[in-house]
């Protein structure tokens, strides 16, 4: 089939051609390859979030996100999320709370002993490794950064047990600064409402860079998270009661609620 060629696509902007077959289209925006689910998305994007933003009143803030403003914020924002993974948000709020009550500081939390570290934490996942991770971040923050958590991506991931979805909460929500945070939630939602097609939440945030407009990138992980705990689940969905329904091409959705 002919090439065709399109302009102004969405909130992308700029100029795009399609790529047509039999039963499916490509859209190359940038120097990637997007399909027209995406493109329908990305074109709807203001109502989706304003929707979100609407939903997302409805349910209590996860965690990590209680801590913006506070004192101390990026060095919560950070030990919060490293005992996140993998944990609950429940009894990541329980055991976030229980160490910062001992200690909020790198200089202070630094002076604890692992076993201690370890029954603050406790029973958060991994909570041996993780314990013994946060000395070491604490540590590093105080001999490399004067006891300041760094505010870019690349010094972030230098720290122990510190990966992209951490270090880019602590630069967006500790630091205000742009970054767009990929955990589970968001890569599977993204990858179910067509956004994304991507294996991984690493794969996901590349992509996500260089569609999504920068106006959402902060806010694009709170959100979702949100939606994602309770109401686009990972498995039966409540798609009758979802208000962006509509806007949503349910990928890999085998059985809703």
């Amino acid at each position: 089939m002919p090439r065709q060629r399109q302009r102004g696509v969405g909130a992308t902007g700029g100029s795009a051609r399609t790529c047509c077959n039999d039963s499916w289209s490509l859209i190359a925006v940038s120097d990637i390859i997007i399909c027209m689910t995406a493109v329908k998305v990305l074109k709807y994007l203001p109502a989706i979030i304003r929707i979100l933003r609407a939903e997302a009143k409805r349910w209590t803030t996860p965690i990590v996100g209680t801590f913006v403003g506070e004192d101390h914020a990026p060095f919560k924002i950070l030990i919060s999320t490293v005992l996140s993974l993998r944990t609950k948000d429940k009894t990541t709020a329980e055991a976030s709370h229980r160490l910062f009550r001992l200690a909020e500081t790198p200089k202070k939390m630094a002076t604890l002993s692992i076993p201690t570290i370890e029954k603050a934490i406790y029973p958060v996942g991994f909570y041996h490794t993780k314990a013994r991770n946060i000395l070491k971040i604490c540590g590093t923050l105080f001999s490399r950064f004067s006891g300041r958590v760094p505010d870019d991506l690349e010094t972030l991931l230098t720290l122990d047990g510190v990966g992209r979805k951490t270090a880019n909460l602590v630069v967006t929500l500790g630091y205000k600064k742009l970054g767009i945070c990929v955990d589970t939630h968001v890569h599977r939602i993204s990858n179910r409402w067509g956004l994304v097609k991507t294996k991984t939440p690493n794969e996901t945030e590349m992509v996500l860079r260089k569609i999504l407009p920068k106006r959402y990138w902060i806010i694009f992980n709170d959100l979702l998270v949100v939606y994602g705990q309770n109401l686009c689940v990972p498995i039966s969905p409540f798609c009758s009661r979802c208000k962006i329904n509509r806007f949503c091409a349910k990928a890999r959705v085998t059985t809703s609620r």
